[in-house]
């Protein structure tokens, strides 16, 4: 039987009744933007993230965006961040006019080395937005001291760490905004595109909603140019459901992480590195090897599937590379050579784990 990197059937069985009840709700009300199971749904976050606020919007791509956009960021400005991420970090910044700042990451978590962010500040720098990479936290004490020595806004990308903890506090909980995404192979993902920003600032939460409803807090009134960024209520529904999983999932994707090291610890690879700051929820479990095609080829030729998050640093990419030609980041270069990552998911079998293993130890 082959093994996939994430099953999201499995984890829908399970959750089959609540989810079309829901749907079948959303269905015979035909309230489907702006509704009940959105509003419930940003109600629930605030208080399992431990902020005043959030926002459901309609991707984490968006939630970046517009968190910069809330924030003042705009042309001519820098934001600070990692060039070992998802495309769409470095593209929310690019998307309001600003430019970023790409600094080398720590060689143990692939996050932002907070070690060489101060150096990188200069008299354009509006904000520092790190990555909680694979699910593990960012190094955040730092990180905040300096946004408030040089009076930074700290936006943070927690597409990957929903659940995950820094000193018993949530990320997302630490900066002025929090950034999440649902897409469906998230820890917390819905069937679709989806996202979420949460903060404890009023007038940022306000700002927000503003601009991911066209500008617009009363109907056909529009004081500024705005977004059309929107969580529908079928996604809501989903979410709402998964909600109040999302501990227990975390627990098993911690679980199944711990066989995988367990399994591994006497390959010639390495296995994730936690830093015990916070609780990494294990949104990829990625190995780092010096012979990663070998070992994919070989799982993929006993129908195992495997993934390379990512291969191309964001300063090397077409759109960027030009620009940051002059901009050398070692670590990153040689980390994004080298990583691969395996199935990880909540339903994954110790039998499973076991057969994933036998291959990479053998291949």
């Amino acid at each position: 039987m082959d093994i996939p990197m994430v099953d999201l059937k499995i984890q829908f069985e399970s959750l089959r009744d609540e989810i079309e009840s829901g749907f079948r709700q959303v269905l015979e009300t035909t309230h489907f933007i702006l509704g009940p199971q959105g509003r419930s749904l940003e109600t629930e976050v605030a208080a399992y993230c431990g902020v005043q606020h959030a926002i459901a919007v309609a991707s984490g791509t968006d939630a970046l965006h517009l968190a910069l956009r809330a924030a003042g960021i705009g042309s001519g400005d820098e934001v600070i961040t990692t060039a070992f991420t998802f495309i769409a970090t470095a593209e929310a910044i690019s998307y309001v006019g600003a430019e970023p700042v790409f600094v080398d990451i720590d060689p143990e978590t692939f996050n932002i080395d907070v070690d060489l962010i101060e150096a990188a500040i200069t008299p354009r720098t509006r904000a520092i937005l790190p990555v909680h990479l694979f699910g593990q936290p960012a190094d955040l004490e730092p990180i905040a001291a300096l946004c408030r020595r040089y009076n930074l806004k700290c936006i943070e990308d927690c597409a990957q760490s929903f659940g995950a903890d820094y000193g018993g506090k949530m990320t997302g909980s630490f900066g002025d905004f929090g950034c999440f995404s649902f897409f469906p192979s998230k820890n917390l993902g819905c069937y679709g595109d989806g996202g979420m920003i949460v903060t404890d600032s009023d007038d940022l939460a306000h700002t927000v909603r503003v601009l991911a409803n066209h500008g617009s807090q009363e109907r056909y009134h529009h004081a500024v140019i705005g977004y059309n960024s929107r969580l529908d209520e079928l996604q809501a529904v989903v979410l709402r459901a998964k909600l109040p999983q999302i501990d227990r999932y975390n627990q098993a994707r911690r679980r199944n992480a711990a066989l995988y090291t367990e399994r591994l610890q006497d390959w010639e690879g390495r296995s994730p590195v936690e830093d015990g700051k916070g609780t990494h929820v294990y949104h990829q479990y990625t190995l780092l090897t010096k012979r990663r095609d070998a070992v994919q080829k070989a799982l993929a030729e006993t129908g195992i599937a495997s993934a390379v998050y990512y291969p191309i640093p964001l300063h090397r990419q077409e759109i960027y590379r030009e620009r940051f030609a002059d901009v050398s980041l070692p670590v990153t270069e040689a980390v994004a050579s080298q990583v691969l990552s395996l199935p990880m998911y909540p339903e994954l079998t110790e039998a499973q784990i076991d057969r994933i293993c036998a291959v990479v130890l053998t291949a």
